[in-house]
């Protein structure tokens, strides 16, 4: 048994749960080391308190499971067989226990399936343990990060050279996710953003048809899937001379970027890292401008657990990799954004990004 899966089994045994029933395909991943895409067939991985492990998977995905999963025993159904009533048989004399589901994955459509074929199981939540364990990465995971981090530097390297006025947001986007796949990853880790002038005030904004002029802000935010991994990185840069307001949005944004990670330390609440950050834009005369978090965990997610807010008391550990992404956003004239990887050390913070963040023109 891996050491994950050890360390899952005891917690089940110290909570009184029987088993877990795992059906996120990347906690399956994440537990067993067989990754794939289910889609509506259902992906199960079981783990009781004693120790055993054991995987349903669809008929389609047996081989691949049989080649990579590191379990107990495996079990496949078929497009006409029913999953459910598979996976009530494969828990045994479990079934009649308190069962563990991941509350936050299970549909209630895929509840009221489990509840009909387990009628005398008791059903409780195993999130909030499976995040903990996630939170604070491994030497392998930090190195996948690590390299999707480098990957998309790269992309955004090599996409530079292409911003010229008159190009559209959408036709940069489209190269962005085709250098993607060229230099080695599996393809975004979100839709990629690149917005031009005042778009770049819309902190969820989508890239467009508007054209890229001088004078303006440009900004990306992008990342990869990379060994099933992620990455996260946002750089804003100045097409041409920009004005002196929009030099001081950036000099502002770049100095809160410093300021929370030099705030990111083992053992701190994580709301100190967003204040850090905050109170620099607020001292800036922005603070209603930075209208979202400092950051958030990254790994087999894009967004996961951690979360970087000023009210979070939640104390950061050695291991977990956040975003640092301080923004101010004015309608009508743009918005900056800078945003780095940063790995918690025992010594403080580490920026997995490398990419230069001092204003930078392009485009000309």
């Amino acid at each position: 048994m891996n050491e994950r899966l050890r360390l899952l089994t005891t917690q089940l045994a110290d909570q009184s749960i029987q088993a877990a029933i795992i059906t996120n395909p990347k906690h399956v991943y994440y537990l067993s080391g067989f990754r794939s895409d289910p889609h509506e067939r259902l992906l199960a991985l079981i783990v009781t308190a004693d120790g055993t492990s054991k995987l349903l998977v669809p008929q389609l995905d047996r081989a691949g499971a049989e080649a990579h999963a590191s379990v107990d025993g495996i079990e496949s159904h078929r497009d006409t067989e029913d999953a459910y009533s598979i996976l009530a048989s494969m828990l045994g004399t479990t079934a009649a226990g308190t069962l563990a589901i991941e509350k936050e994955r299970v549909t209630v459509s895929q509840y009221e399936r489990l509840k009909s074929v387990l009628p005398q199981a008791s059903l409780s939540g195993i999130d909030d343990a499976l995040l903990a364990m996630r939170a604070v990465k491994s030497t392998d995971e930090i190195a996948r990060i690590k390299h999707a981090v480098h990957l998309i530097e790269q992309v955004l390297r090599d996409t530079l050279p292409l911003v010229k006025p008159g190009v559209t947001e959408l036709e940069i986007a489209a190269d962005i996710d085709f250098r993607m796949r060229k230099v080695g990853a599996e393809g975004p880790s979100f839709d990629t953003t690149v917005l031009a002038g005042a778009n770049s005030a819309l902190p969820h904004g989508s890239p467009g048809n508007r054209r890229i002029a001088e004078g303006e802000l440009l900004l990306f935010d992008m990342g990869v899937y990379a060994d099933g991994y992620v990455s996260d990185i946002t750089r804003t840069f100045a097409v041409g001379e920009i004005s002196n307001e929009l030099k001081s949005i950036y000099d502002a944004v770049l100095k809160a970027n410093e300021r929370g990670i030099e705030a990111l330390k083992p053992g701190i609440p994580m709301m100190e890292a967003d204040l850090a950050a905050r109170r620099h834009i607020e001292a800036c005369g922005y603070g209603e401008r930075f209208t979202h978090r400092l950051g958030h965990g990254i790994g087999l997610d894009i967004h996961e657990y951690p979360s970087l807010h000023g009210a979070n008391t939640d104390l950061l550990r050695t291991g977990m990799v956040v975003t640092v992404e301080p923004g101010i956003y004015v309608p009508d004239l743009g918005g900056v954004r800078i945003e780095d990887d940063v790995l918690i050390t025992d010594e403080g913070a580490e920026s997995l990004t490398t990419f230069p963040k001092e204003l930078t023109i392009i485009g000309v």
